[in-house]
């Protein structure tokens, strides 16, 4: 098997005469010496890219979908760069306001939004709330019945455009947990309800699923959607996110720019005027991150497989798990040295689903002791990681300019026993 591909690796990523890579002008092998591992490395300049190129595609209103990967310097970031911030709970809103963030460059969503999470966004003051339920528009009613501000509103629609992706990640779909449907008519009563209240309606959004690599199926929810969006004549729609990243060797997605031309040109062409925007997460930090590991364990089993087991796994990296997501693996040592050997790359978890690579080609020579890395993880890895087994969340660095800086301490056993009472 050939070297990894260079196009799996963030933009700064380096690899000198030896083999060793380098990101953010920081050695990699060196970064997990000093930080230990797991560890997620984080290129800055790949990040702040990323967020300008979807603020000179869409304009302002484009907001960073901070599922995909939050923290306070992740949160500053993509303010900086000119990016608003979606949030979807109480914990997200937290996070980004204590970053510095101001309120008003928020995007607040939720399918199922509490009364406390809705004071806390009315409260702190964000610029826009998607809403996602009648209940929601209850809830809504009593915090403006206190006196509560309650800033520009979008419903979410539904539009029933089926994308070609995991069926965990479908949310435009009819049967979906998400947004009033389209088709139903429960879209066009949540306008109705709004247009006979104090509140102010800016517009709708929809969002059809994610890790979606053909643009096309944006342009196909906006054709379902114009004849809908037209006449309100709001002055907002916004695509959501959802735009692919190229996980393995082979596939291929439009980038951030692409993506926007797309959906502009359906909307222009659609008749639809007002502002058009959206909310890229995984697009801006997948491919700017690498999870790097180090090898303990190679169990070599005739006639069978041969595992690598890392000091990782399902609680840093959950979506082979979740999904079925693939990745590549490779040494950092000898970052373009060819790739003969298949092995399964596990973690150290009580389960045998733990896997990170099903079917991973390394090094002839990789060796316990070994820093063996995963690329494009900086999406939903740190976000959806866990304690599974007590184990404790890894660092992250952000690396740029030949510093690497800790922006997330690993946690300690300590943090683990903190929320314990039956410790004290």
């Amino acid at each position: 098997m050939t070297a990894l591909p260079p196009s799996l690796l963030p933009a700064t990523a380096r690899v000198d005469a030896s083999g060793r890579l380098s990101i953010g002008g920081c050695d990699v092998v060196d970064l997990a010496a000093e930080h230990g591992t797991p560890l997620f490395v984080y290129d800055e300049e790949h990040l702040r890219a990323r967020c300008r190129e979807a603020v000179a595609a869409f304009g302002d209103g484009v907001a960073y979908a901070t599922k995909a990967f939050l923290c306070g310097a992740m949160a500053r970031l993509a303010h900086e760069e000119g990016m608003c911030l979606d949030v979807a709970t109480g914990g997200e809103l937290e996070v980004a306001l204590a970053a510095g963030v101001p309120a008003e460059r928020f995007v607040m969503h939720g399918n199922n939004k509490s009364e406390a999470e809705l004071r806390a966004a009315l409260t702190a003051g964000v610029g826009r709330l998607v809403v996602d339920s009648f209940d929601e528009l209850d809830r809504i009613d009593r915090l403006a019945a206190e006196g509560l501000e309650v800033p520009p509103l979008l419903v979410r629609v539904t539009p029933g455009v089926e994308a070609h992706t995991h069926e965990y990640l479908r949310t435009g779909i009819a049967d979906s947990k998400f947004g009033f449907g389209l088709a139903s008519g429960a879209a066009q009563a949540a306008v109705d309800r709004l247009g006979h209240s104090p509140h102010r309606l800016a517009g709708i959004h929809a969002h059809i699923g994610s890790q979606v690599f053909d643009a096309g199926f944006f342009a196909d929810a906006v054709a379902v959607l114009a004849p809908f969006v037209v006449p309100l004549g709001l002055e907002e729609l916004s695509l959501g996110g959802g735009l692919g990243v190229a996980y393995v060797e082979g596939e291929q997605a439009p980038s951030i720019a692409e993506w926007a031309q797309v959906v502009l040109a359906a909307c222009d062409a659609a008749g639809i005027r007002g502002r058009v925007t959206a909310e890229p997460g995984r697009a801006v930090v997948a491919r700017a991150a690498v999870t790097l590991y180090r090898v303990g364990t190679i169990k070599d089993i005739p006639g069978v497989r041969t595992y690598v087991a890392v000091d990782g796994g399902m609680s840093d990296n959950p979506r082979p798990v979740l999904y079925g997501s693939g990745y590549e693996a490779f040494l950092p040592r000898a970052t373009d040295a060819a790739r003969p050997r298949q092995v399964r790359v596990v973690g150290k978890h009580c389960e045998s689903g733990d896997v990170i690579v099903h079917e991973a080609m390394v090094p002839a020579d990789v060796a316990v002791g070994d820093v063996l890395a995963t690329p494009v993880t900086g999406a939903y890895g740190h976000s959806m990681g866990s304690n599974y087994n007590m184990v404790v969340r890894p660092a992250v660095v952000f690396a740029g300019g030949g510093t690497a800086r800790l922006v997330v301490r690993r946690e300690t056993y300590d943090d683990l026993k903190a929320r314990d009472l039956g410790l004290g």
